[in-house]
C-alpha cells in the first residue's frame, strides 16, 4: 500500500525533471548570486572609500590643529615669562612686582578671551580697545573717547595691541590722567590716504603736569617691543598737557595671517 502511495504521488507531481533542466535553474540562481554579490562588494567598497577618506581627513585635521596649538602654547608662555621676568627684574618690591605681573596676565587673558569669541582667525579693532579700557574706564563719567574705523585684525595683532592699550591705561592710572578726576583719554586711529598704513594715537588731558622719565621703564620697552612686532613706528611725548602715544603700522601686518 506504501508503494501504491508513491506511485501516485509520483503521477501527481508529473514527469520527473530533466538533469539539463534542473542545470539551468541552477546555472541562473548562480547568476542572480553573483550579481547581488558584485553589488554589495561595490557597496562595501564605495563605503569604505568614503569612510577612509574621511577619516584620513580628519587625521590632517586633527594634526594641524595640535600642531597650531602647541605652537600658540609656546608662544603663550613665551609672553608670560618674559611678562614676569622683566616684571620682577624692575619691580621697587614683591608687591609691585606681583601687582604688575597679575595686571600685564589679566589683559593677555582678555586679549584670549577676544580671540576664542573669534576662534582665534581675527577681531576687530574697535572691540579689542573697548575690551582693554573697560576696566579702567567709568561708566557713569567715562573717562575714554575712542573713534576709528572697523577693521579686522590677526590673532598676533589682537595681543600685541591689547598689551600696549594695558600698559597704557594702567600708567595713565597711576601716574597720568586718569590719576585725577578731571582726567581724560582719546584713543583714535584712521588709515592713509592710501588704505596702507594705520596711524593710531593716544592722547592724556587733564592730568598732573607731565615730564619726561629719567629711565626707560619695562613698560615703555614692552610698548616699543610690541609695535616692532607689528612692524610699526612708536612715538612718545611728554608735553606739560598730557603724554601722548602713536603707532603708524602697514595694514597688512594687522590683518595678514601669520605664519606658523
Amino acid at each position: 500500500m506504501f508503494q501504491t502511495e508513491l506511485r501516485a504521488e509520483a503521477r501527481d507531481q508529473g514527469p520527473p525533471a530533466q538533469p539539463q533542466d534542473i542545470l539551468e535553474a541552477e546555472n541562473v540562481s548562480l547568476r542572480l548570486l553573483l550579481a547581488q554579490a558584485e553589488i554589495d562588494a561595490q557597496q562595501l567598497l564605495a563605503q569604505a572609500g568614503i569612510e577612509a577618506k574621511q577619516r584620513e581627513a580628519g587625521q590632517k585635521l586633527q594634526k594641524l590643529i595640535l600642531e597650531e596649538l602647541h605652537h600658540r602654547i609656546k608662544n603663550t608662555l613665551a609672553t608670560v615669562s618674559a611678562i614676569a621676568s622683566q616684571s620682577l627684574r624692575n619691580a621697587a618690591s614683591t608687591e609691585h612686582a606681583q601687582q604688575a605681573i597679575e595686571g600685564r596676565l589679566l589683559a593677555l587673558g582678555r586679549a584670549h578671551d577676544l580671540l576664542l569669541q573669534a576662534q582665534w582667525t581675527s577681531a576687530d579693532l574697535g572691540k579689542v580697545v573697548r575690551g582693554a579700557t573697560e576696566a579702567f574706564d567709568n561708566r557713569d563719567a567715562p573717562k575714554f573717547s575712542i573713534d576709528g574705523p572697523d577693521i579686522r585684525m590677526n590673532s598676533a595683532a589682537v595681543i600685541a595691541i591689547a598689551m600696549t592699550l594695558n600698559e597704557l591705561c594702567t600708567n595713565t592710572t597711576k601716574f597720568g590722567a586718569l590719576s585725577m578726576p578731571a582726567g581724560h583719554v582719546d584713543i583714535a586711529w584712521a588709515l592713509d590716504d592710501a588704505g596702507q598704513r594705520l596711524h593710531l594715537t593716544w592722547s592724556e588731558r587733564g592730568g598732573p603736569p607731565v615730564q619726561p622719565p629719567t629711565r626707560r621703564s619695562f613698560g615703555t620697552r614692552l610698548i616699543e617691543t610690541l609695535g616692532r612686532q607689528l612692524r610699526g613706528e612708536v612715538t612718545l611725548s611728554y608735553p606739560p598737557e598730557g603724554f601722548g602715544y602713536v603707532i603708524e603700522v602697514p595694514l597688512e601686518a594687522l590683518t595678514s595671517q601669520p605664519s606658523a
